[in-house]
């Protein structure tokens, strides 16, 4: 090569090297301003603060990412509070592979199709955003896409067909969007798609198409809550490579295919809730199962002995099943168990000794078999991992294995109805974390220990042959809510100790041989509601201060040796149920007590007497006022004048207040009770306790009363809607069949509906279960009954802790979730509100009142209705143009209550002329640190993030146009990202 032709190719060279850096810088220029564009076009967001372009390359920017040429090929604005839209100029990025928008605030009307023009895009994430509209046939001009996300968006209409054609696809998520229709066969086409996720979508009414099972590939199947319906297809044995099957949550029917079971990669397996039947098929080839879940079906016949091959198995659930015959004692030898849950089902026979042997067992759940017999694994603690046992309603005997008292992880056990005998382990008392010991209805012995667990809230043990005397440090549980003790050989007196336990509601300790007398100072017991010793050896008097317990209810000391009389202070007290009777007591009946409520409270006391005949026992006797001389004298004038005024005045007094009474008790009503599940009360005994005395809670269209049932210690709370005008024939129809629809609901976060009662006046009774803790909102706000006196009388407020809160939060969009999306037709509540959220004893969150009042009114009746339902501060905003109401009312209430709970404000307390979700969504908007509005009487370094989410979920939730709203279910799936559900009352303690 000569020296000419050298000098033209190193110039050459070297002019192209200097193009390439030239275009190169040019190309980076213009992406960076198309960043910068991006920028400005969702009016600069602050996590985008850094995308300045004195801030270096873009390439360093966060969230971007590059290729070696610095050209840009990622953005990831996951969760980054971005408004807007998606611009068409983002697609001038020509190397963009890579874009996920997931997580923000994002818009459209239908499918951004501009995004057709990134023609390298491969991953794309739209996710959890607010998109509406269609989207469109042609999506499949996208056709480098190997993953697509759209899930959690407004979308509706169709899926559309030509999504099969997309046939690069690896992850296909279209979860949780109001698609209509059904599932195209063509999705069976993406022969590389490896994740599908269709699930919660509560539009579509479909069958599990067959063609999926071509899907050869597919790994990770998610098709869970999508009103799927008919069978799973056969051929699914034919998906080779599946791993993860989630079906749960719909209306399958048929058997569970015998293929199932034969893919050898198959990991989790979730059929829960639906209505498959047939028997379980065995296990052939599926031996990598990690979680198993049939429960909630119909499923039949025994569980298949080759389950004892199932090495890897970590999670059983058949619970709530018809399943029958032993199980198998190889289940007990699996060493990688962990979740146990075979309650209600039929199954019979004893349980295998291996249990808990070679596995770290933490749930054991075999309650309400009934054919279970012999002894609890006597190994089933020896790892102590347990977290919660429940083997009640079986016919299981023998002693508690002591390995139980090794476990410091403990906090529920359960065991009632059995027949078990022998000493309690002693290491049990001694648990740390033991929340809830249920003994009851067997044949247990021994003695109370020394101390009680210090975490002991609910210590039930009735009906049993424990003995000896109840220790002085009962006190130790200083958190106790709940005692029975009742029917068994305890002996020795009260201890004083015991009346030291201020969270103490229920104390039953008749039927046992207790003696002494009865205790006196009693001023920790404030909230005492129920107090029973009867059918005792307890003598003395009854001390005057048992009239100062300020929520005592019932009280039952009968069938002991008290003597004296009655302290008139026992007429302060509001009781629904007295009972005194077969005792030594003496004296006149305090006039409190002197009418037909307590007829049967003083029966067998000789020396007791009273004015009224009513009470059944002897009249008090009255001293002469006149010598007889003088009486003589009288007898003409007060044989012809007194008498018959007196007789007169006597039968009108008597009218009037037979009237007064009926009148104020509905005594003069017809009433007719429907009930929705066995009662063990009638009419009879709700209406003596509807008195001002019990009035728990008011509103416009009624009162709440707490009424203890005569004939039981059963506690209900009673909402009385009382309606001065004749009902229209079609507006009580329509009253009956909802009250009918809630009679029948059966859902643990939903108050219970015991019966309604209903008078020919048009009165109304609805009978509720009655929750030791009131409402969220006395809670959350400072109201008298969350506060607790001091030694000097003051008061201090009790303080609602956040994991308590968040739980609460679960357990009330469980609750509204199940409204919306598993009643059919779906309820809509109407009036959601903290108030209306009431808690147990553990601070398990139910919806309650459901509004009915308001059906009772005709428009304009009462003054304190208003012409739409709900409550200020949690109304949505549509009710400003239109009264209709939807389920995205309900949502945008409880999206308030979110921010009650991280904020500690009422939903009315935002500041000057602004509600509290006004005042979040501005607070929001100035971008100022979230942590500086939470509640700083809970706010932790360790909560902060999800204090701040649930505070992100509230705004979201408070959106102004209803389609921008999330479902409850899509609340509900957020909120479990930080509260794992409970593992036990698997709702009821026996199934949701």
């Amino acid at each position: 090569m000569t020296k000419t032709s050298l000098q033209f190719s190193f110039y050459t060279i070297l002019f192209l090297l200097l193009f390439s850096q030239a275009n190169s810088q040019l190309i980076n220029e213009q992406e960076q301003a198309i960043l910068l564009n991006l920028k400005k076009h969702w009016k600069n967001p602050q996590p985008l603060s850094q995308w300045t372009s004195s801030n270096s390359s873009h390439c360093t920017w966060p969230n971007i990412t590059c290729n070696t040429d610095g050209s840009v090929t990622g953005i990831s604005l996951q969760n980054m509070n971005i408004t807007g839209t998606v611009p068409p100029f983002i697609c001038d990025l020509k190397n963009l592979t890579t874009l996920d928008l997931s997580f923000n605030y994002m818009t459209s009307n239908g499918f951004p199709t501009a995004l057709y023009n990134c023609s390298k895009l491969q991953y794309l994430d739209l996710s959890q955003n607010y998109f509406a509209g269609t989207v469109p046939n042609d999506i499949h001009q996208m056709a480098r896409l190997r993953q697509l996300n759209i899930g959690a968006n407004s979308f509706s209409g169709n899926i559309p067909p030509s999504i099969g054609r997309l046939t690069e696809l690896r992850i296909l998520q279209l979860f949780l969007i109001q698609f209509n229709g059904s599932f195209p066969p063509e999705i069976g086409n993406l022969s590389n798609l490896e994740v599908l996720e269709l699930g919660a979508m509560t539009n579509i009414t479909t069958t599990l198409p067959s063609e999926f099972t071509k899907l050869r590939k597919l790994k990770y199947l998610w098709v869970a809550s999508s009103n799927l319906v008919g069978k799973i297809p056969d051929s699914i044995g034919e998906m080779a490579a599946l791993e993860h099957l989630d079906l749960s949550m719909n209306n399958l029917s048929g058997n569970i295919p015998s293929g199932l079971f034969m893919l050898k990669n198959l990991s989790i397996v979730y059929l829960y809730k639906n209505k498959l039947s047939g028997e379980i098929p065995r296990v052939v080839e599926a031996l990598n199962i990690d979680v198993l879940d049939l429960s909630e079906n119909s499923l039949t016949g025994s569980i298949p002995d080759d389950f004892g091959r199932l090495t890897k198995l970590s999670g059983l659930s058949l619970y709530s099943n018809q399943l029958s015959g032993k199980i198998p004692d190889s289940i007990g030898r699996l060493p990688g168990l962990i979740n146990f849950k075979l309650f209600n089902n039929k199954f019979s026979g004893t349980l295998s000794q291996d249990f808990g042997r070679y596995s770290m067992l933490e749930l054991f759940q075999v309650a309400s078999n009934y054919g279970l017999i012999g002894e609890l694994p006597k190994h089933l603690g020896d790892n102590g991992r347990l977290l919660r046992v429940a083997a009640f309603d079986n016919n299981l005997n023998g002693e508690l294995p002591k390995s139980l008292g090794n476990c410091n992880n403990l906090t529920f056990l359960d065991v009632h109805n059995n027949r078990f005998f022998g000493n309690v382990p002693s290491g049990l008392w001694t648990l740390l974390h033991l929340g809830i010991l249920i003994l009851s209805h067997n044949s247990f012995t021994g003695e109370l220990p020394e101390r009680l667990p210090r975490n002991l809230s609910r210590l039930e043990m009735s009906h049993n042959r424990f003995s000896g005397e109840i220790s002085a440090g009962v006190s130790s549980a200083k958190n106790l809510v709940f005692l029975d003790a009742s029917n068994n050989l305890l002996n020795g007196v009260i201890p004083q100790e015991l009346t030291a336990l201020p969270h103490l509601t229920t104390l039953l300790l008749d039927r046992n041989r207790l003696s002494g007398s009865l205790p006196s100072n009693i001023l920790s017991w404030k909230s005492l509601n129920v107090l029973n010793l009867s059918r005792n050896a307890i003598s003395g008097q009854i001390p005057e201060k048992f009239g100062s317990l300020p929520v005592l209810t019932v009280l039952d000391v009968s069938e002991n040796q008290l003597f004296g009389e009655i302290p008139p202070e026992l007429g302060l007290l509001t009781l629904n149920s007295l009972n005194l009777s077969s005792n030594h007591l003496t004296g006149r009946i305090p006039s409190a007590f002197e009418n037909g409520a307590y007829a049967n409270s003083f029966l067998n006391n000789t020396r007791l007497c009273a004015n009224s005949p009513s009470l059944n026992i002897a009249k008090c006797d009255s001293k002469p006022q006149n010598s007889s001389k003088t009486l003589s004298k009288l007898v003409p004038w007060i044989l012809g004048f007194v008498i018959p005024a007196a007789l007169l005045g006597l039968v009108a007094s008597f009218l009037v207040i037979r009237i007064y009474r009926k009148r104020k008790h509905g005594l003069d009503l017809t009433w007719e009770l429907t009930s929705f599940q066995m009662l063990n009360f009638r009419e009879s005994d709700i209406l003596p306790g509807l008195t001002d005395n019990n009035v728990i809670g008011s509103g416009g269209s009624g009162k709440v009363y707490r009424v203890a049932i005569n004939s039981s210690l059963k506690i209900v709370a009673v909402k009385k809607i009382w309606n001065n005008k004749r009902q229209e024939e079609k507006l009580e129809k329509e009253f009956l069949a909802e009250v009918k629809t809630l009679g029948s609901i059966r859902h643990f976060n939903i108050v219970n509906l015991l019966c309604c009662i209903s008078s020919t006046h048009n009165s109304k009774l609805l009978v509720y279960e009655y929750l030791e803790n009131r409402s969220l909102d006395l809670w959350l706000h400072g109201k008298s009954t969350t506060r607790a006196s001091t030694g000097s009388g003051s008061v201090q407020h009790v303080v609602l802790d956040w994991p308590k809160r968040l739980q609460i939060a679960v357990g009330a969009a469980r609750g509204l979730s199940y409204m919306h999306h598993d009643c059919s037709p779906p309820i809509v509540h109407r009036d959601v509100k903290s108030s209306n959220i009431l808690l147990d004893y553990e601070f398990n969150a139910k919806i309650a009142d459901f509004g009915l009042a308001k059906m009772l009114m005709k428009e304009g009746e009462s003054a304190t209705m208003s012409a739409f339902a709900g409550s200020f501060g949690y109304i949505a905003p549509e009710y400003a143009h239109t009264t209709r109401v939807s389920e995205k009312s309900d949502v945008y209430s409880f999206g308030v209550i979110l921010l009650e709970l991280a904020t500690g404000r009422k939903a009315c307390d935002g500041d000057e002329n602004t509600s509290l979700a006004e005042w979040a969504w501005r607070r929001f908007q100035e971008g100022g640190p979230l942590v500086d509005a939470l509640d700083e009487e809970v706010k932790e370094l360790r909560y902060l993030d999800e204090m701040c989410c649930v505070f992100q979920l509230g705004i979201i939730c408070t959106g102004i146009l209803p389609s921008t709203r999330p479902s409850m279910k899509e609340v509900l799936k957020i909120l479990l990202r930080w509260n794992q559900p409970p593992v036990f009352g698997e709702q009821n303690t026996a199934g949701e």
